[in-house]
């Protein structure tokens, strides 16, 4: 039996009209939309497929936007390779969440309901204190600890995305991060980039959204399943129920450490990825960690049949 590991991608990966192909041509595409929808009382498919740019990346809007695509899609794969079952499933920052309906441990009204918590809390954190990222590459990350560990406290600045060797992610207040850009520079970074995104994710600004996020979490029913999960806090598989909710909630303010949980599950013999959502970020990120299966992203209809089309040229050896 080959291993197949699901990955979702998180926050500014969007993309308007994202999933339109999947919406117009599956119905339970179509459906999973309708059914989120019911459960928001508004009609986040205006906003994916007819809303602007900006509106779409607002957090509280991206996020939910993000998950219910990838939660589509997903079901449409399920529903066409019903005998495709994951061993395991990850998911970068928002991404999580999907990987935690994917691998069966919630269900989707559940994840929809706490994807919109944490939203809207990340969009107020976002909205009190202004905060910026911005990915530095061309040094590793133990330096960029080294260098960024003095400026925590003064400056408000952390390391929020460990994503791939040579790049990783600073989060903080705004001059933070922008007195970093000029100090990560003279001390080796070849290039800072900012990135377009509404606050400073996985960074100490967004307490107040994880101690709101906490008690919601908390309350949620969670199921076992065999689909194993690896989770973005300690960059690893995660089994207990209770550390599953826990490392969540830490998940809010922690780093998350992306290229760590890609390792763990190379350890684990996976055959192939499939990253199933919006863009190839996460396909991407494979290949600089230098994964030795491969990579397959499914965002458009026509990638899920090459999907199938491969799976029938293997004899469908899954």
């Amino acid at each position: 039996m080959k291993k197949f590991a699901f990955l979702f991608p998180g926050q500014g990966a969007q993309y308007s009209s994202m999933g339109k192909d999947f919406f117009d041509t599956f119905a339970i595409a179509r459906h999973t939309f309708e059914e989120a929808e019911d459960i928001l009382a508004f009609k986040i498919s205006d906003i994916i497929f007819n809303g602007s740019e900006e509106e779409l990346k607002q957090t509280k809007h991206s996020q939910l936007a993000i998950f219910v695509n990838s939660v589509a899609i997903l079901k449409t794969i399920n529903q066409q390779l019903p005998e495709l079952v994951p061993y395991a499933c990850a998911g970068l920052s928002l991404g999580e969440y999907t990987a935690l309906y994917a691998s069966q441990k919630i269900d989707f009204a559940s994840a929809l309901r706490l994807v919109r918590d944490r939203a809207y809390f990340m969009n107020d954190a976002c909205e009190k204190s202004s905060g910026k990222m911005a990915a530095v590459m061309g040094i590793t990350a133990k330096e960029l600890e080294e260098l960024l560990s003095p400026l925590a406290n003064s400056h408000q600045v952390w390391v929020a995305n460990y994503n791939c060797p040579g790049q990783t992610v600073i989060s903080g207040t705004q001059s933070g991060v922008e007195y970093a850009t000029e100090f990560l520079k003279k001390n080796g970074a070849k290039r800072v980039i900012p990135l377009q995104v509404h606050g400073a994710f996985h960074s100490g600004l967004m307490m107040p959204a994880q101690e709101k996020l906490a008690p919601k979490i908390n309350k949620v029913s969670l199921e076992e399943s065999s689909i194993k999960i690896v989770m973005n806090t300690p960059g690893d598989f995660v089994e207990s129920q209770d550390e599953i909710k826990n490392y969540l909630i830490k998940q809010v303010t922690s780093s998350v450490r992306w290229e760590q949980s890609v390792n763990a599950m190379e350890l684990h013999g996976i055959d192939s990825y499939i990253e199933i959502g919006c863009g190839k970020t996460l396909a991407n990120m494979n290949k600089k960690i230098g994964t030795k299966a491969p990579t397959k992203s499914i965002d458009k209809v026509i990638d899920l049949d090459v999907l199938i089309n491969d799976l029938e040229e293997v004899g469908c050896s899954i």
